[in-house]
């Protein structure tokens, strides 16, 4: 059993994270936040104290720390007893946090691949270039490591394992779908960090087809995908996390990620890019002054976690996964459907982040109890997925399964 968990972020995610913590604290243990803006970490306290979300009394505490400072992380995991580190920090810190993790024993988990500032869409597979080097030391120190654990990746991870395993002898496509059919009325924003989301569509698509790696341009391959509750949605190939771990783990099948844009969103992005305002290279200005491009954007567009007061509508994140079984064609959707309203009245937060927000809290608990306590890196479809799905079922985001059966809950199926 473990306990204790220390939050490292304090954005639109980690507000939920620590909601969900709080919720669970009697499995969790005390729960420590921290980012390098403490007022943030404060906020989100006194938010899960307005909403009464602590299950028992108990500690929740609020840091300062500079994540990229690997030994400071340690030092923090140290003084707070965390045993459990939910990392919802950039990605950009995910290596600094990790190797804490294995310096102190600390179990990690994180919901996005590592980046690296001066460079995107690095060649594939991403997870290969940065987390996966460090499985042999986590496996050293016997630390447990959940790589990718949010919704997509996370989620969508455990969708393909459970189908695979549930309705298939062979797995032969795997196409992640993941529609926002929600309206936060503002002219233009993204769901989260700007600077993140911009950095996903500049470089280029790959997917995994036909047994190697596939390049596309961000916008040139779009399909319309009939989905439950959202209808009929356009979404485009796109190039994501969860593409690298699942071509590992079925390098059989071909692993595609599409995401849903409007019109109105691929024209303000056309225009950002071609003016090279989504650059992540300094330019200098008349003045004299450095700037980066990226982060100017980033700055004048709201702040994602602003969004959640006026947004309506629901999310439909699922995966399409074809195969054979018995020597016949199969084909089956694992879905869940989110509600922006319904998110923001539990937890102060719109649907994206809650989708992201609570996969790592039901890792967290599942390792707290032993389940997924393996002292070994590991991404989430490695992992039997069927205490996630039961576990998240109970704490708020139940799964669903549609195919020529009908459409009914994960554990009718």
């Amino acid at each position: 059993m473990k306990g204790n968990v220390l939050i490292i972020g304090a954005g639109g995610v980690a507000q939920v994270v620590a909601h969900k913590c709080a919720q669970n604290n009697d499995l969790l243990g005390d729960l420590h936040i921290a980012s390098r803006t403490i007022a943030k970490c404060d906020a989100i306290i006194a938010s899960v104290h307005e909403k009464s979300a602590m299950k028992q009394d108990g500690v929740f505490a609020a840091h300062e720390i500079d994540a990229m400072d690997s030994a400071a992380v340690a030092a923090l995991i140290t003084e707070t007893g965390a045993q459990i580190v939910i990392n919802v920090g950039a990605p950009f810190v995910n290596m600094s946090v990790l190797q804490a993790c294995i310096d102190t024993g600390a179990a990690y988990i994180d919901t996005a691949i590592h980046e690296d500032h001066a460079k995107i869409c690095e060649t594939p597979p991403w997870y290969g270039n940065y987390e996966w080097k460090r499985r042999d030391a986590c496996e050293a120190a016997g630390v447990t490591a959940i790589l990718g654990a949010g919704f997509d990746p996370g989620m969508v991870n455990a969708f393909a394992r459970f189908a695979a395993d549930t309705f298939m002898d062979d797995v032969t496509s795997i196409d992640i779908v993941d529609i926002n059919a929600g309206s936060h009325g503002k002219y233009f924003s993204t769901n989260f960090d700007p600077e993140i989301n911009f950095r996903e569509f500049t470089g280029t698509v790959y997917s995994w087809q036909q047994g190697a790696w596939q390049e596309n341009k961000m916008f040139e391959v779009g399909q319309e995908w009939d989905l439950p509750v959202v209808g009929k949605q356009k979404a485009y190939l796109s190039g994501h996390d969860e593409v690298h771990s699942l071509a590992a783990n079925y390098p059989d099948a071909d692993i595609r990620f599409w995401m849903g844009f409007g019109d109105h969103y691929i024209n303000v992005f056309t225009v950002l890019q071609s003016l090279g305002l989504l650059s992540e290279q300094p330019v200098t200005t008349a003045e004299g002054l450095e700037v980066v491009p990226l982060k100017v954007v980033k700055a004048v567009l709201p702040d994602p976690s602003s969004l959640a007061p006026g947004y309506t509508g629901k999310t439909c994140i699922g995966d399409f996964v074809k195969g054979t079984k018995d020597g016949q064609e199969v084909e089956v959707f694992v879905y869940n459907v989110a509600d922006h309203e319904e998110a923001y009245a539990e937890v102060g937060s719109q649907g994206i982040s809650y989708t992201a927000g609570v996969p790592p809290v039901a890792v967290a608990m599942l390792i707290a109890d032993g389940t997924y306590d393996h002292g070994v890196m590991m991404n989430v479809e490695e992992l039997d997925p069927k205490p996630l799905l039961g576990l998240l079922d109970r704490i708020g985001l139940p799964t669903r399964v549609k195919d020529a059966k009908g459409d009914r809950p994960w554990h009718e199926a």
